[in-house]
Order: C-alpha cells, then sequence, then structure tokens
C-alpha cells in the first residue's frame, strides 16, 4: 500500500460555516465570580494591515485558578457558571473585544506557579496551523515569577503582556509576523 500526502488547508477564513454558533464574546454569565476584565485590540499582519477575517479562541482557568476540565484535580472551587472558554471574531477591521475574568493563579511544572493568564489560539487565512499565545495582565505581582514569561526574552514581553488604558479596558494586539513587535507564539 502506498501512502500519498494530501494538499495542506490553512485554518481560515471559513469560520462563518458551522462555526459561529461556538461565538462567545462574553464568557461570564450574572453569576460568574471574579473580578470582570475587558480585553480589546486588532488582528494585523507583517505590514501593518489589519486582518479581517481571523479569530480567537480564549481558554482560561476561574477566578479561583480552577479550569473546568476533568484533568484539573487541584483542590480548588469549581465556578459553575464559568466554562472558561470563549471563541471572538474580529470585525471588518480586525479588531476585537471580550469580557472575561481575570483568573487566579495555576499551578506549573515542577511546583511553580504561573500568573494568570489567558491562553489564546488565533486562526487566520494563510495559517496552516494556528497560533498558540497567551495574554499575561500588567501589574500582576507573579509575572516576575512565571516560569512561561521568563523564558520570553525582556525585550519581548510586552507582546504578551495587556496594558489598561484610562477606562481600566485591558489592550492587547496580535501582530502576526514581520516586525520586532511581532506576538510571541509558543511551541506545542
Amino acid at each position: 500500500m502506498t501512502l500519498t500526502a494530501t494538499t495542506s488547508h490553512t485554518v481560515g477564513p471559513y469560520y462563518h460555516i458551522g462555526l459561529t454558533w461556538l461565538n462567545r464574546e462574553d464568557l461570564t454569565v450574572a453569576q460568574t465570580l471574579g473580578q470582570r476584565v475587558a480585553i480589546t485590540g486588532q488582528v494585523v499582519d507583517g505590514n501593518g494591515e489589519f486582518v479581517n477575517d481571523a479569530m480567537l479562541e480564549v481558554w482560561q482557568a476561574n477566578a479561583a485558578g480552577k479550569y473546568a476540565h476533568p484533568e484539573d484535580d487541584q483542590d480548588k472551587p469549581l465556578d459553575p457558571h464559568f466554562e472558561g472558554f470563549g471563541r471572538v471574531p474580529v470585525d471588518a477591521e480586525g479588531r476585537f473585544r471580550f469580557t472575561t475574568i481575570k483568573p487566579g493563579t495555576v499551578p506549573g511544572l515542577s511546583g511553580t506557579t504561573q500568573a494568570p493568564h489567558l491562553v489564546v489560539l488565533v486562526f487566520a487565512r494563510g495559517l496552516v496551523k494556528h497560533l498558540l499565545t497567551r495574554i499575561y495582565f500588567d501589574g500582576e505581582p507573579t509575572n516576575e515569577t512565571d516560569p512561561l514569561l521568563a523564558c520570553v526574552p525582556e525585550e519581548r514581553r510586552a507582546t504578551i503582556v495587556s496594558k489598561p488604558d484610562a477606562s481600566g479596558v485591558y489592550q492587547w494586539n496580535v501582530i502576526l509576523q514581520g516586525t520586532d513587535a511581532e506576538t510571541v507564539f509558543f511551541d506545542y
């Protein structure tokens, strides 16, 4: 038997075919525990042009630092009103906005503690595989000891740390390639 490789396909921009029912720009409900935060930004390519057909998928722990996942066996409370998942499309100018809660700290490898963060998957046209990154929160004391953030060169950390504006809305952009400001993406 001979196996033939199939052609590669990009991960976008066909999200509107069967996936829009998963869009969720507000990860909270009225009963969700924790500090609500809004995060806004824009997805741009290496030339600074907006990417108008991208989608972000957000995964995170709850306010106590527990994931709504069967493999999270921490002795922390599970919030029945928080799934920790959202799928956020961008608008015609690559802009996005979503509301969630600031997660608690979660355990890392070898007894370390990870700072509050969101795991973000980026889907867009031209990508053969989605991109994986994180959003950290500016000013969090545990950012200094987060083991993954420590692996990122100091001059690049700003690409994955959101900063609040004067109204308290966190700003964070996705820059896909080509400049020193390119968002840090992780292998997995």
